[in-house]
This record gives structure tokens, C-alpha cells and sequence, in this order.
């Protein structure tokens, strides 16, 4: 072969292998894609589902469908999502409430802490602590005060999204650490709590900013605190529970994106990449600003402890607050 020839044959290598990545590269995504939230609309996991498939799919170049799929406080849509194929195509829209449902479930047709795997962080946040302005309480300390004192008076009822989740968690924490007691009212999402709680139905929810800022705006609820172990910078005006009589008492939030188990470790990585543009570009901080939430990144290494890590402490929780394994 001579030496021209030589450099075309090298050439003509180069070109198909650059075209051979870029073709994979491109393959994927290979159709639209969907993103299942296993909660009702309204609440923050969706809100924050949104905002990342919206972007994700500008980032992609294709439409990712977000479809609602709430039932037994978050499981029925997750299971739907490990039936997938882990090509990427399906994600799902997670938070918190998914280890703390799952450590307290004795049977699931799943392995939670094997059958979905986390691709990305999106945020973390505190709860806000709400009362029903009917309750002769300024803040947490006369709220206790005020139960322990006439008891069958104020009886207080809390709201959840459903048994389980990381409203009932706080909730049963909260009653634990204050030393009174509560009875759990579970809802088929946040918002129909909220709901609850701004007519007067429960006494008390704990919840998202998102899910409670605006009935706070229309006067109907009154939040006495955040449920963090120091004051938030994203409410610097609210105290913190613990800081209000009861010691002790702290509880975060977060979300995130999910996938079924056995994607491909180079699609993961991919997919993983892209959802931290997302979370670190100042267009998502704008919207978590409206969210009270900030933005969590975790390192990818980290990705496949968070499920069982999170599962070992909400048991533990569970044993504190009395919830009783279903």
C-alpha cells in the first residue's frame, strides 16, 4: 500500500469511527419519552417532575409525556415503571416519600430498593409546619401547650398525602418529640390535604412550601415553622420546630429522577450529565427559588447507596414515630 494510500485507508477509519459515535450518540432518544410521577398533580414531586422533563426534553430535542399515576402513596406508578424497559425511554419522578413509603410496606410485588435506580438529584428542601388559623396558637410552642392543656378541645388531626409518606413521617415524629398525640388523616395527595387543612377537615399538615405558600398567601392556613435542624436561607423569617420546644424534631425533603434498574452503565451516564445541566443552570434555580427548595447535586458514585441508605433510616424513623409496618 502506498503512503497515499496509507492516509485515505487511516482517514476513512477515522471518519466511520467518528460517524459510528455519532450515530449512538443520536440513536438515543429513539422516539418521545415518558415521565411517570406517581403522585397526583399539584403536589411538589410534580412540579418538580415537570420542570426537569421540560428541560430534558428541550435538552434532547424530544417531548417527554408527564403522566400522572398516583395510588397506594406512590407504588402503583413505580411498579409501572420497573415493568419498563431501562432503554432510557421511561423515567420516573420521585421523592422522598418513596423510601419512607417503602420501608414501612411488609410486601411489595417489587424490590424498592433494587428495582428503580436514581439517575439524577434535583433539589432538596425543609417542610413548613401549618395550622389551621382556628387553633389558638402563635407558634409551635403554644401549639403544644395549648393540646396538653384541653386535650379533647384541640385533638389535633394531621393530614397526609397517604400512609406512609413523608407527611405522615413528620407528622408521627412530630407528635412523638412534642409528647402529644395526633391521628393521621391520609389523602390521595398533598393537595387534597392542603385542601383539608384550609377548610378546616385536619388541623394540621406538613408539607412543601409549594404545596402550602399559596393557601398561606390566601390568609386560610398560618405556618408556624420549618422543619429543618437550623433556620433555612429560604425562609428566613420562619423559626425552626425544634427551636420552638421541641428539640430534636428535624425532617428534609428531596427529589429526584429516576429509571427501572438495568440501564446500560453509558446511557445512565448520559442521561446523569445532562439532568446536572439542568439542576446547576440558573434557569432551574429560578424555578426552585419559587419552590423553596435548592438545587442537590450528588455525585454519581453516590447514586446506588441513596435508595438503601434512605430505606435503613426511615425505618428507623418509623420505630421513633410509632408507624407500624403495613
Amino acid at each position: 500500500m502506498t503512503a497515499k494510500n496509507l492516509i485515505i485507508a487511516v482517514g476513512c477509519t477515522a471518519l466511520a469511527l467518528t460517524g459510528g459515535a455519532a450515530f449512538a450518540q443520536a440513536a438515543f432518544p429513539s422516539k418521545n419519552m415518558v415521565m411517570i410521577v406517581p403522585y397526583t398533580a399539584g403536589g411538589s414531586a410534580d412540579a418538580m417532575s415537570r420542570a426537569i422533563a421540560t428541560r430534558l426534553g428541550t435538552a434532547l430535542g424530544r417531548t417527554i409525556v408527564v403522566d400522572n399515576r398516583p395510588g397506594a402513596s406512590g407504588m402503583i406508578g413505580t411498579e409501572m415503571v420497573t415493568k419498563s424497559d431501562p432503554d432510557g425511554h421511561t423515567l420516573l419522578g420521585h421523592t422522598s416519600s418513596y423510601p419512607a413509603t417503602a420501608a414501612t410496606r411488609l410486601k411489595l410485588p417489587f424490590d424498592p430498593a433494587k428495582s428503580i435506580i436514581p439517575i439524577g438529584m434535583t433539589a432538596r428542601a425543609p417542610m413548613l409546619f401549618a395550622i389551621h388559623p382556628s387553633i389558638p396558637a402563635k407558634n409551635v410552642r403554644e401549639l403544644v401547650a395549648v393540646v396538653k392543656r384541653e386535650p379533647k378541645k384541640y385533638y389535633l388531626n394531621y393530614g397526609s398525602s397517604g400512609t406512609g409518606g413523608n407527611n405522615h413521617f413528620s407528622g408521627a415524629l412530630f407528635a412523638a418529640a412534642a409528647g402529644i398525640k395526633m391521628q393521621h388523616v391520609p389523602y390521595k395527595g398533598i393537595s387534597n390535604a392542603v385542601t383539608a387543612l384550609a377548610s378546616g377537615e385536619v388541623e394540621v399538615v406538613i408539607a412543601s412550601s409549594s404545596a402550602l405558600l399559596p393557601q398561606r398567601d390566601s390568609g386560610r392556613i398560618r405556618i408556624l415553622g420549618v422543619t429543618s435542624a437550623e433556620k433555612s436561607p429560604l425562609f428566613p423569617d420562619l423559626p425552626t420546630v425544634a427551636s420552638q420546644g421541641v428539640p430534636g424534631y428535624e425532617y428534609e425533603l428531596w427529589w429526584g429522577t429516576f429509571a427501572p434498574a438495568g440501564m446500560a452503565p453509558d446511557r445512565l451516564k448520559f442521561l446523569y450529565g445532562e439532568i446536572q445541566k439542568i439542576v446547576t443552570g440558573a434557569d432551574m434555580k429560578k424555578f426552585l427559588d419559587t419552590q423553596g427548595a435548592e438545587p442537590w447535586v450528588l455525585p454519581l458514585a453516590q447514586l446506588p447507596d441513596l435508595l438503601p441508605r434512605e430505606m435503613a433510616r426511615y425505618r428507623k424513623m418509623a420505630q421513633l414515630g410509632g408507624i407500624e409496618p403495613q
